[in-house]
C-alpha cells in the first residue's frame, strides 16, 4: 500500500479497485523503477561492462 501510494502516487480508490497483478505491473514497470531510483539488471550489466572497477 505504501509503494502504491508514495511511488505510483495512487488514490486510495486507486489502490482498492486494482487487481494483485495490475499493481505488480506497476511498481515493476520501467517508469516505477525510475521513480525509484532502481535499475534493471540490463542496465546494471550495462554499466559494469562500461566501469569494470
Amino acid at each position: 500500500m505504501h509503494l502504491a501510494f508514495s511511488r505510483l502516487g495512487w488514490s486510495p480508490q486507486t489502490f482498492w479497485a486494482a487487481t494483485l497483478p495490475e499493481l505488480s505491473a506497476a511498481l515493476l514497470s520501467p517508469d516505477a523503477r525510475a521513480a525509484s531510483g532502481q535499475l534493471a539488471a540490463v542496465e546494471l550489466a550495462a554499466l559494469m561492462r562500461r566501469f569494470p572497477d
